[in-house]
């Protein structure tokens, strides 16, 4: 269990719950699957999978919960075509158009008759809580998901106060002052080779792949005006992301070394000791380069904690 992609959040005076108060907590609202009239339902599941009733896992203050998200399938298209053959029989039926508020009822009913019938899709989300340094990651590539999640927490917790992660240096302005001026770049960051690059005026967008970020053509455009909005970085032993400018780390690729370790590691055919093993490896290494991501942006911005 590696995440591939992690949204950042900052916990303000967020009660630290005991395990077994936390797993009571998580019970009271476990996934279960979505009824035939239903179109969408979240709940907590146990992040080893299937046959395991273990809602958090807790590893020298790393905790690791697990959100399933369950899904009907009803495309538009499908829901249109038919609202629109039922309103044309109704029409030529009534010899007149169709008011736009029956058109709506007709809508409704329409999805309500095909809900039952529309096939489920399932995600998994994973949600990591550094309950020692106050912060909690997302596997999630959606800012919109991980929020989903949150609200999920809140909800089980009472109440969450947590604001997106931010740094002094905003990140746009971090990663273009470390493409322009190689002497800015810290001595651990490793600089990889995708970017996109975002004009001021026109709003274009120019994003290169598996190229030489210090060539003459990216310096160019850099003096042109143009600021970085997503860049490849790393650090060694650690682990390479593409950051983006609201400081989400997407495409996690940790280290070779990290993932040797935990293929070595005995687990005796126990879905929940690889969990852990794996989920301990890489929440170290995330903690670490987000610690030092943070250092490189110039510290943590001061955010106020939200009104319950």
């Amino acid at each position: 269990m590696w995440f591939k992609h992690c949204h950042l959040y900052r916990c303000h005076d967020v009660e630290i719950l005991a395990l077994e108060d936390l797993e009571s907590a998580l019970a009271e609202f476990a996934f279960r699957p979505v009824s035939p009239r239903e179109a969408r339902r979240v709940g907590w599941s146990a992040p080893a999978g299937r046959g395991r009733e273990q809602r958090v896992h807790e590893i020298q203050g790393q905790r690791l919960l697990s959100m399933l998200r369950q899904e009907r399938l009803l495309p538009a298209s499908v829901v249109n075509e038919e609202v629109a053959e039922r309103a044309e029989a109704r029409e030529q039926a009534e010899g007149q158009p169709l008011p736009r508020r029956e058109r709506q009822l007709l809508k409704e009913q329409v999805m309500e008759e095909l809900l039952p019938q529309a096939f489920t899709r399932t995600q998994r989300v994973e949600l990591w809580w550094d309950t020692r340094r106050r912060l909690i990651g997302i596997n999630s590539s959606s800012r919109k998901r991980a929020e989903e999640v949150l609200d999920l927490l809140r909800q089980t917790l009472g109440s969450l106060k947590v604001t997106p992660l931010a740094t002094r240096t905003p990140p746009s302005r971090g990663m273009t002052q470390w493409l322009s001026d190689a002497g800015s770049r810290p001595p651990s960051l490793l600089l990889g080779d995708q970017v996109e690059l975002r004009a001021a005026e026109d709003d274009g967008v120019l994003r290169a792949r598996q190229v030489d970020l210090d060539s003459e053509e990216i310096q160019s455009l850099l003096e042109g005006g143009r600021q970085a909005s997503k860049l490849s970085i790393g650090s060694e032993g650690q682990l390479r992301t593409v950051l983006h400018d609201d400081l989400a780390l997407k495409s996690l690729q940790f280290d070779d070394a990290l993932l040797d370790e935990a293929s070595q590691t005995e687990d005796g055919d126990d879905p929940a000791v690889a969990l852990e093993t794996d989920f301990a490896l890489m929440s170290q290494a995330l903690a670490t380069f987000i610690e030092q991501l943070i250092d490189w942006l110039g510290g943590e911005a001061e955010t106020s904690a939200p009104t319950p």
